[in-house]
């Protein structure tokens, strides 16, 4: 893989600590690496300007801010031009229930992971604004039970 060709086993050590803990100090990070912080300082950087680090966010806990819903809904649309698929993918960035979503191959089309406050406000959704979306032949849902793992995106 050509990515890792760029990064050594200090890079590698850097990004698997800050995908852990994004909020380290340069000082910690540096000795858990073990460099010295100012060089640890520049190759953070580095890695944040080559766009290995996207960015940094704080993880809520949705259930604690009264977001009690989990779910996961497959759609497939009524047509997949280039236009189409582009056309419901910034359709979902106008849903703030909808918090990630995927073009995935298969028997679906899109991917979309929500977060709701309650099921009701899931159903309305659903029913309101994702099935009744323009293009949209069929939608699948699936509730969340729990959560068993929740790793960083990226195992390195």
């Amino acid at each position: 893989m050509t990515i890792k060709a760029e990064l050594d086993t200090i890079d590698l050590k850097i990004l698997r600590e800050l995908q852990r803990d994004g909020r380290i100090t340069n000082v910690e990070l540096s000795e858990r690496v073990g460099i010295s912080a100012p060089p640890c300082l520049r190759r953070v950087r580095k890695l944040e300007q080559a766009g290995f680090i996207r960015g940094y966010r704080a993880v809520l806990n949705a259930p604690s801010l009264g977001f009690d819903i989990v779910a996961f809904c497959t759609v497939g649309l009524k047509h997949q031009s280039d236009a189409n698929l582009k056309a419901f993918a910034a359709m979902t960035n106008k849903w703030p229930i909808v918090r990630e979503t995927w073009m995935v191959s298969g028997e679906s089309d899109f991917l979309l992971h929500c977060v709701a406050r309650n099921l009701t406000h899931f159903q309305d959704f659903v029913v309101e604004e994702l099935a009744a979306a323009e293009n949209v032949d069929t939608v699948r849902t699936m509730l969340t039970i729990r959560q068993v793992k929740d790793e960083g995106l990226v195992a390195i």
